[in-house]
C-alpha cells in the first residue's frame, strides 16, 4: 500500500518511522512517501499562504502550491502503477474519522494525505480535486488543532494496522473496540496479564480458570459494561437483533431498556454500575 502526505512540516511525519508503521515500511509492506509543500512554490521565500477574502483572521494556503503538489504527486504514482488514488484530506469540518472508514481506506491501495495549516486550504483545490478522484474531508474528533499532521498519524496508524502483515498477529484487531465482528459497536473490556496478583489485585477469576465459553461471556458482559458508561450513545443505536438474551440481561441490570421503536433507553432512576 502506498501513503503519501503533503506537508510544510515534512519532520512531524518522523513518527512515521517508528514502531508498527516504522517495521512495516523496512519489511517493504508499506511504501510511505513525505513531500514538502515547499517544494511547489516559485518566490525566495517559499510562501504557501496568503490572507482570505471578504476579510477575517488568520491565512488561508495557496491553491498554486497545492495544486502543482497534488499533480505532481500524482503523475509520479500514475507512472509507478500506485493504482486508484484517494485524496485525504484531514479537517474539522469533515466526517468523523470511524473504524469503519479505516477499514474502507485500508482497502484502497494509494492514499495520499493533505494535513493544511493556518485556516485551510483555499476550497478551489478541494473542489477541484473532487471532480478528479475520490476524496474524503476527515475529521478526527470534535477540536481543532493547529495543524493536520497530527491527524494524519492518527490515522495513518489506523489504517495501517489492519494491513496484512503489519500486526504481529493477524487477529490482534479483532476484539478492538469499535471493529466489526462478534463485539461490533462495543468499546474493548478491561485487559490483565502476569502477576496474578498486583498490590493486592487480583485478576478476574474467570481469566484463569481455563473455561473458554465463560471467558468470551465475561468479556462480552465487561464490554457492554464500559460501552454503558463511557459511551452510551452507541448502546442506544445498537440494533437488537445483534443481541442475545445474556447481553439483553446484562444491559437490563445496568438499566437499559428497548423501546417502542426497539432502540435502547436508560430506565429513569437506573444506577450505574
Amino acid at each position: 500500500m502506498r501513503f503519501e502526505v503533503i506537508s510544510i512540516f515534512p519532520e512531524y511525519l518522523a513518527p512515521l518511522e517508528l514502531s508498527l508503521v516504522g517495521k512495516a515500511r523496512a519489511r517493504g509492506a508499506l511504501d510511505v512517501r513525505v513531500h514538502d509543500l515547499r517544494q511547489w512554490t516559485h518566490d525566495r521565500h517559499h510562501t504557501v499562504d496568503d490572507t482570505p477574502y471578504g476579510g477575517g483572521p488568520g491565512m488561508v494556503m495557496k491553491p498554486g502550491p497545492w495544486g502543482e503538489a497534488l499533480d505532481a504527486v500524482l503523475a509520479e504514482g500514475a507512472a509507478a502503477g500506485a493504482g486508484e488514488p484517494v485524496l485525504v484530506v484531514p479537517t474539522p469540518s469533515g466526517r468523523p474519522f470511524t473504524q469503519r472508514l479505516a477499514g474502507e481506506l485500508a482497502a484502497r491501495s494509494w492514499l495520499i494525505f493533505t494535513p493544511a495549516r493556518y485556516e485551510g486550504i483555499d476550497r478551489r483545490v478541494i473542489e477541484e480535486y473532487r471532480h478528479r478522484l475520490e476524496l474524503h474531508e476527515v475529521s478526527i474528533g470534535d477540536y481543532v488543532l493547529a495543524g493536520g499532521e497530527a491527524a494524519v498519524l492518527v490515522m495513518t496508524e489506523a489504517i495501517a494496522r489492519l494491513l496484512p502483515g503489519v500486526l504481529g498477529n493477524a487477529e490482534s484487531h479483532r476484539d478492538d473496540s469499535f471493529a466489526p465482528g462478534a463485539m461490533a459497536g462495543l468499546l474493548e473490556g478491561p485487559v490483565y496479564t502476569k502477576p496474578p496478583v498486583w498490590r493486592g489485585r487480583e485478576v478476574p477469576e474467570v481469566l484463569v480458570s481455563g473455561h473458554h465459553g465463560r471467558i468470551a461471556r465475561w468479556r462480552r458482559d465487561e464490554a457492554l459494561r464500559r460501552t454503558a458508561a463511557h459511551r452510551p450513545d452507541l448502546i442506544a443505536g445498537c440494533d437488537p437483533a445483534a443481541l442475545d438474551k445474556h447481553d439483553l440481561a446484562t444491559l437490563a441490570a445496568l438499566g437499559w431498556r428497548p423501546g417502542p421503536d426497539g432502540r435502547f433507553g436508560r430506565v429513569p432512576g437506573a444506577v450505574e454500575e
